[in-house]
């Protein structure tokens, strides 16, 4: 049963690690603002989700596990309310594209 803890640990981690890269990617390459906001937020949210899941079966117990689904839910309510924040900024024109 470890083993398969292992495995699901390292698969999901991976997959995390790859979105965040995507983001990355997106951020480096696409041309304004809000295309580049896109890309960085869909695949942050996703590869934080995804490294969260990675390390559940690894948590020690209940409250561990609540931690990292806390630390999720705050990741996602703060990507949320930034990329709102700047999106907002950028349609006012008051950032430098």
């Amino acid at each position: 049963m470890s083993l398969a803890r292992d495995v699901m640990t390292i698969a999901a981690v991976s997959a995390g690690a790859f979105f965040f890269l995507a983001g990355t990617v997106g951020l480096l390459r696409f041309p304004d603002t809000l295309t580049r906001l896109h890309a960085l937020t869909k695949a942050d949210n996703l590869g934080l989700g995804l490294v969260v899941l990675g390390l559940l079966p690894q948590a020690a117990g209940l409250r561990d596990g609540s931690k990292l689904v806390g630390i999720w839910l705050l990741g996602l309510l703060a990507g949320a309310t930034v990329s709102q924040l700047i999106a907002r900024a950028a349609r006012q024109g008051q950032l430098n594209r």
